[in-house]
């Protein structure tokens, strides 16, 4: 499994009027881009596809945080920041076994995220269309 690249400083939603977000608690240190889960105090901490209770997805921090500061976290709409130049279109994006990282391919536990989508200004420019499932049980 190839992890996707991600600039934490270029994070940022591109269609915000459409997108849905929430802000959560950090429970930890939260980077800009990495994968989030809601732990059972409701907080966010980095998500991980091979940590035990961490194998979930709510979404993409889009901003850097420590813990106990308010994040902002994207549920669904486009975000830019990561190198999915590379990838083919309508490719899925997926929860990694590394910390808070998204992959090529499926991690230890097969967790979607998003897909890679082209923007819509006539560019083709390559982003990652993100889609947590808040509804589903991962274990």
């Amino acid at each position: 499994m190839a992890d996707i690249t991600v600039t934490a400083a270029q994070v940022s939603m591109l269609y915000p009027r459409k997108a849905e977000t929430v802000n959560l608690i950090a429970a930890e240190a939260i980077t800009a881009g990495q994968a989030v889960y809601q732990d059972t105090n409701g907080k966010a901490g980095v998500a991980d596809a091979n940590a035990s209770g961490k194998q979930q997805f709510r979404g993409i921090a889009l901003e850097t945080v420590g813990a106990g500061s308010p994040v902002s976290v994207l549920i669904r709409g486009h975000v830019y920041g990561f190198a999915v130049s590379g990838m083919n279109g309508d490719a899925i994006a997926y929860l990694s076994d590394t910390a808070g990282a998204l992959g090529t391919t499926n991690g230890t536990m097969t967790v979607n995220c998003g897909r890679v989508t082209c923007m819509t200004d006539g560019s083709l420019t390559k982003v990652l269309y993100i889609c947590a499932d808040w509804l589903r049980t991962w274990s």
